[in-house]
This record gives structure tokens, sequence and C-alpha cells, in this order.
């Protein structure tokens, strides 16, 4: 899905009215755990802050049944309830939290402008961007199908629920190398399907993954469908797809994780904020500042390791008393 698309602001400018230009003195881009933290420190600042949720409010937390890991819910709580609960106390403390997509932007002046949905320019002197990322899926209908019921992209986040049962994990990567290790220690057995005949992951983690007894890693295969009645019991796979040993095998597992990577919702932003090579925003280590004075990056569009709630949670703190400092030296 995509959350935040480019355009040509200079050509388009021409097509937005002047009453369509509002000025703020900060302005939120996302609507997950690090938006909604900083829309409730920016508020408490007295910064007025505007909040433009994008497509998915509440992010990626949205699709996630059962959060356990996140402080301050002893009995756990499902990841559409928290994220209105942040919600909540963000407009509580007077955040201004409205549905749209940020389209395009130019921060080429001390006056940051973002349009909006293609007809209205935000004018900011802070720019807070928390438009987080988008995990990688093989694109089958039964992902979709099993999300929330045995589909999951973070094995920090859902493994818990596998405790003593049997999971696949795909990918070839640390990545998948780490989320199949940190899974052995929970799960019964752990399947790793590989694609390739080989891990493309760091010899560290590939020796981690031969070490541990309980991995079973099938090479060549490919996984084309999941099954079950009313949650993920299996899955059936494609050994070495389209060659003469073709073959189909299936698996029973009861949870089935993606480690194929993620995809930062920072294009529109890119002309502008200095990203990697795979489009995760830098930042300057120890703060939340980009290479763009007042515009500042929180949550996983910045963070290519960790991409939890709570740390997303930390960095939007952050991002919020990164951005007061700044307008405070304006003044």
């Amino acid at each position: 899905m995509e959350l935040f698309k480019p355009i040509d602001l200079k050509k388009d400018i021409q097509n937005i009215n002047i009453e369509n230009i509002e000025r703020v003195r900060c302005l939120i881009i996302g609507s997950g755990p690090a938006g909604y933290t900083a829309a409730i420190y920016a508020s408490r600042a007295n910064l007025n802050p505007l909040l433009y949720t994008g497509l998915q409010m509440g992010g990626q937390l949205t699709t996630t049944t059962e959060v356990d890991n996140f402080p301050g819910y002893p009995d756990g709580v499902t990841g559409p309830q928290m994220m209105e609960d942040l919600k909540k106390q963000a407009e509580r403390f007077g955040a201004d939290i409205r549905f749209g997509i940020a389209t395009a932007v130019d921060f080429s002046g001390s006056c940051h402008k973002v349009t909006i949905d293609d007809n209205k320019i935000i004018e900011a002197d802070s720019v807070i961007i928390a438009t987080g990322a988008t995990a990688k899926y093989l694109g089958l209908e039964s992902e979709t199908r099993y999300a929330g019921m045995g589909v999951s992209a973070c094995a920090t986040c859902d493994g818990f629920f596998y405790k003593g049962k049997d999971v696949a994990v795909v990918g070839g990567g640390d990545t998948a190398a780490e989320e199949a290790t940190y899974l052995a220690g929970l799960c019964r057995k752990v399947y790793l399907i590989v694609r390739r005949d080989e891990l493309r992951a760091s010899k560290t983690m590939q020796d981690k993954v031969k070490s541990t007894g309980n991995i079973e890693v099938l090479w060549e295969h490919q996984t084309v469908d999941l099954f079950g009645e009313n949650g993920v019991e299996g899955a059936t796979l494609v050994r070495k797809k389209g060659t003469a040993s073709e073959e189909i095998v299936k698996i029973k597992i009861d949870g089935f994780f993606l480690a194929i990577g993620h995809t930062p919702n920072s294009e529109v932003f890119k002309n502008f904020v200095e990203t990697d090579t795979v489009g995760y925003i830098k930042t300057t280590p120890g703060t939340s500042k980009t290479n763009v004075a007042g515009v500042f990056a929180a949550g996983d569009v910045q963070d290519p390791h960790y991409r939890q709630a709570v740390t997303a949670a930390g960095s939007g703190c952050m991002a919020a008393i990164d951005a007061e400092r700044y307008l405070s030296e304006l003044k």
C-alpha cells in the first residue's frame, strides 16, 4: 500500500487555492507509535502540532491482534486499541489529528511546505516524519486471509504466541536467520524456507542457524499457499520450482513469519532528506535530526534495526523534544 506518493509540487501548486494554505509551528506526518507519541510531547510543549495520519491510521500495529510487549499493558492489548489509546491521549493535550496523505514536500527554504492530498499546502516551521515502513510480503492471497491469524512479519512481536509450536520463517538473509534463531528459543520446531541453495546471511548468522538443533532449513523451496480452518495450519511449498525435479511439499505449522525485508515510506521526502541505499532516513546519531534543519524523523522510517512499537514511541519523544529546542532557537 502506497501511503505517501511524490508529485511535482511546482506544477501542482498552481492548482491550489490560496485559501488552502495553512501555517503551523509543528507538522507531524504519520500516525503510528512514533507519530502519536511525538504529538503527545509536542502538545504538552505548546507547539500546537498538526498530525496527518496517512492512509493507515495507527500504522502497522493496526494489523496486529495482540500486543504483549508494550509497557503499561500488563494484560496485553490489541494493536488497534493501543493506537486508539495513543490517539486519544494526544488529542487530550490538544493535538489536531486529521486524515490525509502527504503527496509532495518542499524543504528548500526555512519554511517547510508539505502538500496534503494534492490540494492543500501546510507551511510548517518544523516537520516530524513518522511515516513508518511497510513489511514485504510474498503476494499470496492467503497471506491477507490469515493476517493476524498465523501470519506475521515480526518474530519479536508475535513469537511468544507460538511457544511450543511449529513455525516457518521465509527468507535467506540476516533478518531471516536472526528471527529463526529467536523463534527456535520459543518454538518446538522452526522451518527456515530458503528460495536458493544458500543463505545470504553473514557467516556468523549462518553458523547460528546450523548449530541450532530445532531449525530445519528447506533449501530451494518457495511458498505458494497457506491453509487452515480458523488460522494457519500449514503451508504448501514447491521444491526446485521450474525444474524437471519440481515437487510439491506440505508442512504443518501454526505460524508463518515473513523476513524478506521492509520498505521505508520515505519516497516523497527523498529529494530533500538524505536516506540510505534502502530508503531509511538518516538521522544524526543520538538525535532525530535529518540533514534538513527543522526536519526530524522518528520510528520505523529511520530505524532498520529494531522496528518495535516501544522504540518507535521513544524516537517520537526524541523528535518532539528536538523540534521544541529547534523552534525555541528560532525566536
